[in-house]
């Protein structure tokens, strides 16, 4: 591990994971986000893929990052995604129960390691409606977590508010370049408005370093610009 001033884990889903090559050009943004810091800012990237905030803990993920954690060091929260998918008992939750019991785990205990969580609100799918603005395809999960956030005081980056108006801003078309289907230029493979290739990773990535100076983290005093 470098010797950097500061470390941020990461626990997520695929959209922050780091994709294996073999799973084609898709990447999370947690997989670029160093590349917007010096090396006196460390990521860890523990996210993983089709993990929900239930499921992440159940298969003792959150523990192998509470075994390294350290003072001071920094925990970001992003589930949403696959907490949605309630049919399926071992990821669903209920966004103003479960989720909100779920993730107050992780607050707790990297609370009782003296680290610092931070919640981010889960990234927009690509969902526009025929106005040419953005449905909300998340439900009542982004404002939970929210709710949760003010309630336990702890920092938020709603990245979901952050993907709306990029998305937006890029228009229907325009948005289509964020996403890893999009990029492969393929007519046979299925459109995918979940998961994001190059472009899209690092532009998500930006939002997520935008988030963080708005908070005035210690570290943002070490994001590199690469607008």
């Amino acid at each position: 591990m470098k010797n950097s001033q500061f470390r941020i884990y990461l626990a997520g889903d695929s959209t922050v994971e780091n994709v294996l090559p073999e799973q084609g050009n898709k990447m999370g943004w947690g997989q670029v986000i160093s590349e917007f810091f010096t090396d006196d800012v460390l990521f860890m990237n523990e996210a993983k893929g089709g993990r929900s905030s239930k499921s992440f803990i159940e298969e003792g993920r959150l523990n192998k990052i509470l075994e390294v954690i350290k003072k001071g060091d920094y925990l970001f929260i992003q589930f949403g995604h696959n907490d949605q998918k309630v049919d399926e008992p071992h990821r669903g939750t209920d966004p103003y129960t479960t989720y909100q019991k779920y993730l107050t785990q992780y607050i707790v205990e990297a609370r009782e390691k003296h680290a610092i969580p931070v919640l981010l609100t889960s990234v927009n799918r690509r969902t526009f409606t025929e106005d040419g603005k953005l449905f909300n395809g998340l439900g009542e999960y982004p404002e939970a977590m929210r709710q949760l956030a003010l309630s336990f005081q702890v920092p938020l980056i709603d990245l979901w508010e952050k993907s709306k108006q990029l998305y937006e801003q890029l228009g229907v078309e325009g948005s289509k370049r964020l996403f890893a289907w999009y990029e492969l230029e393929d007519p046979e493979i299925p459109t995918d408005n979940t998961h994001f290739g190059r472009y899209g990773s690092r532009e998500v990535a930006k939002l997520v370093v935008s988030g963080i100076k708005e908070l005035q983290m210690p570290f943002a005093k070490y994001s590199i610009d690469k607008s």
